[in-house]
């Protein structure tokens, strides 16, 4: 018997025990830690699960399932490009204290299909719902626009993605999404959090926690760049310089 269904089964039991009536989601990944090591070309995550009923009984309504894969918040600088005299030149920008590296959401049904749109704004159930705390006051229609340009760039990385039919639920118990991480994913804490809904309404939520961590040369140079930014920084530098003159010497003998 598999971890999952261990907890599962203990969950039952609990809930059976202390009269509790609302469902219980037992969710679970396949890797719990991401290494990027060099060659490293993405990989894909298996987010599973279940959702028991502690009375024992099926529901009427079958449960619909949403789950959101999210990497680590960072601060964030957007530019707009705007064309001057036949130059693209750097126009309006707006900065953001946090904004998600890696946002994919996974559904068994489109979104607007299973909530409304305020309930889907509170818990971030899709792209258009993506909540952006900017740094400064701004303009709420310029807002929107700059949190729809960051979305559409990242949506053309890999980096954010929404999946209206990429969640399966077998027997109105179990579920599983598969969500592909592209090799440019930051590392850090990512969270895989499950919500249950029934009749619009989330009536229970869990979650896993995934973490993607380098490995090798890759870990050696990220952690030199943390630890000793400018010794890092010249070395750059040098190294740069380096390889300059030794392609000009290469091509002055040819």
């Amino acid at each position: 018997m598999g971890r999952a269904a261990r907890c599962a089964l203990a969950l039952l039991a609990f809930a059976a025990l202390s009269g509790q009536s609302d469902p219980i989601l037992v969710p679970e990944v396949s890797q719990h830690e991401i290494r990027v090591r060099q060659g490293f070309t993405g990989t894909e995550l298996l987010l599973y699960g279940a959702i028991l009923d502690p009375t024992g009984q099926r529901a009427q309504d079958p449960y619909e399932i949403v789950v959101v894969l999210k990497g680590p918040t960072e601060p964030i600088l957007l530019r707009e490009k705007d064309k001057a005299l036949g130059i693209w030149v750097n126009a309006q920008s707006t900065a953001f204290r946090s904004a998600p590296a890696f946002f994919a959401v996974a559904s068994s049904q489109p979104i607007d299909q299973i909530v409304d749109p305020l309930t889907a704004a509170i818990y971030e159930l899709g792209l258009g719902y993506l909540q952006l705390s900017p740094a400064d006051a701004i303009d709420p229609a310029e807002q929107a626009r700059f949190t729809a340009g960051l979305v559409d760039l990242r949506q053309r990385q890999g980096l954010y993605k929404e999946d209206g039919s990429g969640v399966t639920i077998s027997g109105g118990v179990l579920y599983q999404a598969r969500i592909a991480v592209p090799s440019n994913v930051t590392t850090g804490r990512y969270t895989a959090e499950t919500f249950a809904i029934d009749n619009g309404r989330v009536i229970a939520s869990a979650i896993a926690e995934v973490q993607v961590t380098k490995e090798g040369f890759e870990r050696l140079v990220a952690d030199r760049a943390q630890d000793e930014g400018l010794l890092y920084g010249l070395t750059v530098v040098a190294l740069s310089l380096l390889m300059g003159w030794a392609a000009g010497r290469l091509f002055a003998m040819i």
